[in-house]
């Protein structure tokens, strides 16, 4: 973090208040630096990088749970497989594993 007053980046800077916002969104940290001793206040947001789904052509295209959902309803419709048993719940866990696998790259 740097310091928006002398401008040292230090890593040693103290965090000493940290509070969520109302709407749980962001966080809000107040903050010493260990350079001028000065306190300053940053804010942290989640930012989330969009899934892309590389393309046999080689495009990238954004990903469509809809698509997903679809195209495993359409495998699924000429089989004897109950609703029950189909995998709409499998593409929501597909996603979250894609977001696990891609932070990890």
């Amino acid at each position: 973090m740097r310091c928006p007053f002398c401008g040292s980046h230090d890593d040693r800077n103290r965090v000493i208040d940290s509070r969520s916002s109302e709407d749980g969104a962001t966080i809000r940290r107040r903050r010493a630096c260990a350079g001028c001793g000065r306190r300053f206040t940053t804010f942290e947001r989640v930012e989330e990088a969009p899934l892309l789904v590389l393309k046999r052509d080689g495009s990238k295209e954004q990903f469509d749970l809809g698509k997903l959902v679809a195209g495993l309803e359409k495998a699924c419709k000429n089989r004897k497989i109950p609703p029950s048993r189909r995998p709409c719940g499998a593409a929501g866990s597909a996603r979250s594993r894609a977001r696990r696998s891609a932070s990890s790259c």
